[in-house]
C-alpha cells in the first residue's frame, strides 16, 4: 500500500538531511527547513537544539552555523561573504564626517568599510589592523596612522601590551568598532580576551561608536564582553536582518541603520 510519508514524518532523517546541509553552506534558517521540509518552525527550532547538544552545530538568532574547532582566523574570513560586507562597509563608511579622526578597529567588515572611506585630507584614519592600513595605503589624501605590535592570527591585528599601550593614547571622534557577537541583551561580546580588553579601552576613548554585523553575529554571545549596545551610537545591520530581533534591541536607543540589499 502506497503512503505519503515524506522527511517531515521522520525527525532523525530530517536531522540528517539539516547537518549535511550545513555541512555543505555552514549555515541554515530555520525559515528555510521550515518551508523546504513542511515543518513547523518551532519543530526546526528543536531539530537545531537537538544537533547543537550533540556538539555538531551552534544555535544563532533564526537559525544555526556549523560546529567549527577551530575558528577561522582573520585571513580566512576575509575571504568570507564579501558582497555583504561591502554592502555594510558602504553604509559605515557613510557614517565619517569631514574633519574627523576615525579609529578602524581589527575585522573584515571594517575592511570594506576602509576601503569605501571619502579620500580628502581633513580625515584622519588610525589602525592597527594591517590589512586595513593596506588598503588605505593608496589613497592619496587621507591622514593614516598605522599601530604595530605582534599579529594576533585571529584578531589580524596586534593585541600585545606594545599595541595596548600606543592606542590607549588616542581620542578619536569616531570608534568603527568590529563586533564579534551581539546578544538579544544588547550585550557586546568578542571571542578573544585581549582582543576585547582592546576594544572596551576603544569604546571608553571614542566620542562615538559605530559598529556593523552580519545576521548570523545576531543574538550570538562570545565568551568575553566589550560593551553595552547602550555605548553604541549607531548600529548598521543588513538589508533582511530579522524584524523581531531588531524591535528587542530599539530600548538600547542606538540608532539602527540597514544596509542595502547586496548583489
Amino acid at each position: 500500500m502506497q503512503t505519503n510519508l515524506s522527511v517531515a514524518d521522520f525527525p532523525d532523517e530530517r536531522r540528517n538531511r539539516i547537518l549535511k546541509r550545513l555541512e555543505k553552506t555552514g549555515r541554515v534558517t530555520v525559515r528555510q527547513i521550515s518551508q523546504d521540509y513542511a515543518v513547523s518552525e518551532d519543530t526546526v527550532r528543536r531539530d537545531l537544539k537537538e544537533l547543537e547538544s550533540l556538539g555538531l552545530c551552534t544555535c544563532v538568532y533564526g537559525g544555526a552555523l556549523l560546529k567549527s574547532p577551530v575558528p577561522p582566523d582573520a585571513g580566512q574570513r576575509r575571504g568570507l561573504d564579501l558582497s555583504r560586507k561591502d554592502a555594510l562597509g558602504l553604509t559605515l563608511a557613510s557614517l565619517v564626517q569631514p574633519g574627523q579622526v576615525v579609529f578602524m578597529d581589527a575585522g573584515s567588515t571594517n575592511l570594506a568599510a576602509a576601503r569605501h572611506l571619502p579620500d580628502r585630507e581633513d580625515i584622519t584614519v588610525i589602525t592597527h589592523d594591517p590589512a586595513i592600513a593596506a588598503a588605505l595605503v593608496a589613497f592619496q589624501n587621507i591622514r593614516l596612522i598605522s599601530i604595530g605590535g605582534q599579529i594576533n592570527r585571529h584578531v589580524g591585528a596586534p593585541t600585545d601590551a606594545a599595541a595596548m599601550r600606543a592606542i590607549q593614547d588616542f581620542r578619536p571622534d569616531l570608534l568603527v568598532l568590529g563586533t564579534c557577537a551581539l546578544d538579544a541583551e544588547g550585550a557586546v561580546s568578542a571571542f578573544v580576551y585581549e582582543d576585547a580588553e582592546i576594544k572596551s579601552m576603544l569604546v571608553q576613548n571614542a566620542k562615538s561608536v559605530v559598529t556593523g554585523l552580519l545576521n548570523e553575529k545576531l543574538g550570538t554571545r562570545a565568551p568575553y564582553g566589550i560593551c553595552a549596545l547602550a555605548d553604541v551610537a549607531t548600529l548598521v545591520l543588513e538589508a533582511d536582518a530579522p524584524a523581531d530581533f531588531t524591535a528587542q534591541l530599539r530600548p538600547a536607543r542606538a540608532a539602527i541603520l540597514h544596509a542595502k540589499n547586496h548583489i
